[in-house]
């Protein structure tokens, strides 16, 4: 029991050291100023400044992609759980696809799909009028709800299977109209949910960096996270701004996390219980059925279909002033691309190692972290899973700041800053979260009958660990492996703002390549690395379904 507690406080100050030091350090820093203290430091830097235009761009921006993928997900997610549509199972996961897209690659294929001349343009050379337009704040708008809409759908279907069948039955025996059900019924009943969801969107669009920095800037449209990276990257750097506004966007986020907590605590009703619910299927006409699989098709083609159109047609072209021709497609970029001891090729052996270290390292501090929780019956074990799931809460752009900030620090021992290690270590406490969530939630299935049995036969803890615990974790410790490395393998916010000045990942290289004007490369590269990942998860997705991992 003593090693037990001294195992979970040594965790609860590593993760304290990792993930709160640099979260209280920005904070800190943002209100000490001149060796005083200065709680409204952040706003007056802002005002002196001239950075309120791009704090109300990043707010008008969240409310807009709410709006968006609202407008996407909400009907969607009728059509999948109340309609005949909802058999068709795989259309589940194609439309995660979106959501697995990284941004950037997502916002530069519109950007070649929509732009003068671009591929829009050569398919149809009526649709000019279209690509004038398209680059606004609308554009961007709808680039970040189609990326962003998936998560609000899968929010939205599963409460609305939840309510099932009896409580619209009910409104129509007493005389209901169908609007009046789906405004004083199912409404009341997924608002929760939808704020839950909304929220969560505001949050993620708050902290995206991808899409502001490749679209946003072509339009002229600064947001926050675009800003801090342009005050820590660019000369002459200020750390002032960087702070200031990165504080600022902590305490949005926070605040949201707060509404959220209080809006779902009041509006949650309880809608599984111990009586059997009916799911009534909304049946549809020829018309409607037709009118259903165009929406979802439409939707699936502007939010699957031109991105990746964009990029593979581009990765295939010899020359781009050529345009969409058969004559002018080539698979040269590839074989460039994967030529050993190329600046590509290098990117993208610097980002498999980086992965690599890095997922190692986060399995086995996650898995640790998981153990020392346990099932979080104490107070040391619950302040240790809330901190544990902090990197997911707070903006990468934020936490990446505060990790500068800590480990470029003149009372730091250990001066790791502009180092490979510091990329790393930047992964690990990215990503830290999904380790320890899946390898929590395998060790919470375990009885704790299997390791008393192990005990009763004479093994020591260690044996019993290492016999009994370790293999019955494996595949929560695999998924956790297969998602950190899959990720950080195109991690760009991090690769950005930590990567030493003469080192690039797939993930620098394409961005790089897409300012310089260089696409077939850079799309290449996006092809190769998104294919690389979706391999991997789809591995991943295959041994966790295995039954030879199960526990029985």
């Amino acid at each position: 029991m003593r090693i037990k507690r001294t195992g979970t406080f040594l965790a609860l100050l590593l993760l304290a050291v990792l993930v709160v030091l640099p979260l209280l350090w920005v904070s800190f820093k943002s209100i000490w100023i001149n060796g005083k203290l200065d709680l409204l430091a952040p706003i007056r830097t802002v005002l002196e400044k001239d950075l309120t235009g791009v704090f109300s761009h990043s707010l008008t921006l969240g409310i807009g992609v709410v709006a968006g993928s609202t407008l996407f997900a909400l009907p969607l997610a009728w059509l999948m759980a109340k309609t005949p549509l909802r058999k068709h199972r795989w259309l589940d996961i194609v439309l995660l696809i979106p959501f697995m897209t990284p941004p950037y690659i997502g916002s530069m294929g519109w950007i070649l799909f929509m732009q003068p001349r671009g591929y829009l343009e050569q398919l149809f050379p009526g649709a000019q009028w279209i690509s004038s337009h398209f680059f606004s704040l609308f554009g961007m708008i709808t680039i970040m709800s189609l990326h962003l809409f998936p998560f609000l759908y899968l929010i939205l279907r599963n409460a609305i299977i939840q309510i099932g069948g009896n409580k619209e039955e009910a409104a129509a025996v007493h005389g209901a109209s169908f609007m009046y059900t789906m405004r004083r019924v199912m409404l009341p009943l997924v608002f929760s949910s939808y704020v839950m969801g909304a929220l969560l969107i505001f949050v993620k669009t708050l902290a995206e960096f991808g899409t502001p920095a490749t679209f946003g800037r072509r339009i002229g449209y600064f947001v926050l996270t675009t800003e801090i990276q342009a005050s820590i990257s660019s000369w002459p750097v200020d750390f002032g701004k960087a702070t200031s506004l990165a504080s600022l966007l902590l305490l949005a986020c926070l605040v949201l996390w707060y509404v959220q907590s209080v809006v779902v605590r009041r509006h949650s009703y309880n809608l599984v219980g111990g009586k059997g619910s009916r799911e009534k299927i909304v049946g549809y006409r020829g018309w409607q059925q037709a009118l259903a699989w165009l929406y979802v098709v439409l939707l699936l083609a502007t939010a699957i279909g031109i991105p990746y159109f964009s990029i593979i047609s581009a990765s295939l072209m010899k020359l781009r002033g050529n345009g969409l021709a058969w004559t002018n497609l080539t698979l040269h970029h590839y074989g460039e691309l994967l030529t050993w001891g190329s600046p590509s090729m290098k990117a993208l052996m610097n980002s498999m190692g980086l992965a690599l270290l890095a997922a190692c390292l986060a399995v086995a501090l996650g898995t640790w972290f998981a153990l020392s929780i346990g099932r979080a019956k104490r107070l040391p074990q619950r302040i240790t899973d809330m901190f544990s799931l902090l990197p997911n809460t707070v903006p990468d752009m934020v936490l990446v700041v505060g990790l500068i900030m800590v480990w470029n620090a003149p009372w730091m021992p250990i001066h790791i800053y502009n180092t490979y290690g510091m990329v790393v270590l930047t992964y690990v406490v990215f990503f830290l979260p999904y380790t320890v969530q899946y390898v929590k939630a395998r060790n919470g299935q375990l009885d704790e009958s299997l390791r008393q049995a192990g005990q009763v036969f004479g093994g020591k803890p260690w044996y019993v660990f290492r016999r009994i615990v370790l293999p019955l974790l494996l595949p929560g410790m695999l998924a956790g492996w297969m998602m950190t490395f899959t990720i950080s393998l195109r991690e760009l916010v991090a690769s950005l703002m930590v990567l030493p000045p003469s080192m690039q990942t797939s993930a620098t290289y394409i961005f790089a390549q897409f300012e310089q004007g260089q696409l077939s490369l850079g799309m290449a590269m996006a092809v190769v690395s998104v294919a690389l990942t979706t391999t991997l998860l789809l591995i991943v997705n295959n041994m966790n379904s295995n039954r030879k991992w199960n526990a029985q």
